[in-house]
């Protein structure tokens, strides 16, 4: 067994604390929470760490990020959908923190 299959595997057996596989930071949205976004995520897309994800869904593999400064009639960001792999962890864990992402 991988040494990152090992780290999966202990973690599903501790109850890991993984964040949501769906979550959003605009209010209005059904998947936002404060709670879990008070206690800072980090995304990884495509092998690469993002700060500017708007939305993420990783069993779909797809994040949403602001398509610049445009805004809709409401004041709302614009936002563009991007697809690839999509991993997300709480960052208050550490560097040891369980990873959510696709099988």
């Amino acid at each position: 067994m991988s040494e990152q299959e090992q780290q999966g595997a202990s973690a599903i057996e501790a109850g890991a604390d993984l964040p949501p596989d769906h979550l959003s930071v605009n209010l209005r949205s059904p998947h936002f929470d404060a709670d879990k976004l008070r206690r800072g995520i980090g995304i990884r897309f495509k092998g690469r760490e993002r700060t500017d994800i708007e939305e993420y869904c990783i069993s779909e593999g797809w994040v949403r990020v602001q398509a610049g400064k445009t805004v809709d009639r409401k004041g709302q960001p614009l936002t563009i959908k991007l697809t690839g792999p999509v991993e997300a962890w709480y960052q208050d864990l550490g560097d040891a923190a369980p990873v959510a992402k696709a099988e």
